[in-house]
């Protein structure tokens, strides 16, 4: 049984329907909340294969989908998942924990090319589990392929403790950005991208 993430110890009863409210009146209103997908369209394949890790209402994921990759996006917040399905039919919106996810777990027979995770996804895991989260996605992308994960350095997660969280997930930082529409990174900046890599087999 997975340890209840952040995201339902630290906020307050009603927090999910608040925030699927929130994207939908945003979306109505006409904003942009497509940034991390045209990033990530831009560096996978035609028709790749994308997990949408920590998913949300899938905004992310749908765009993805709308680009003509294949998408499977899991939360483990079942309200969340169940805005997803209701408003961005297509991909393949699944309840699914990342500290215990797999490829059986979410159907797959073959690992994807890549895989996101937005939206702070990293600050809300349930404490102890930042390691376990980035070594099981990592382990559902190919060999070559890449996972890549915004949040915001002010909040529960410092950059040093990721960094050492990537490294111990055998993965390594390839590149990291400021803002997902890649802006340099400097010690300031309150916002990290970062695009992580499987670490190099020993020779």
């Amino acid at each position: 049984m997975a340890k209840p993430t952040r995201w339902v110890t630290d906020t307050k009863d009603g927090h999910s329907e608040w925030y699927v409210d929130r994207f939908r009146r945003m979306a109505a209103e006409g904003e942009d909340l497509a940034g991390e997908a045209r990033l990530v369209d831009a560096m996978v394949p035609r028709r790749a294969r994308v997990l949408d890790g920590g998913c949300g209402t899938g905004r992310v994921g749908a765009e993805l989908h709308a680009r003509g990759h294949a998408v499977v996006g899991v939360d483990a917040d079942p309200v969340l998942i169940e805005a997803a399905k209701a408003d961005h039919p297509g991909p393949d919106w699944q309840v699914v924990d990342l500290a215990e996810i797999d490829l059986a777990t979410v159907g797959q027979d073959e690992p994807f090319d890549a895989a996101v995770l937005a939206g702070n996804v990293m600050v809300f895991v349930a404490p102890g589990t930042e390691t376990e989260v980035l070594q099981r996605v990592g382990r559902c992308v190919r060999p070559d392929g890449f996972v890549i994960v915004g949040f915001h350095v002010n909040r529960e997660l410092a950059l040093a403790d990721f960094d050492t969280y990537v490294t111990d997930a055998g993965l390594r930082v390839e590149h990291r950005f400021a803002t997902w529409d890649l802006k340099a990174w400097h010690d300031d900046a309150d916002f990290a991208v970062s695009v992580l890599r499987h670490q190099p087999a020993p020779a």
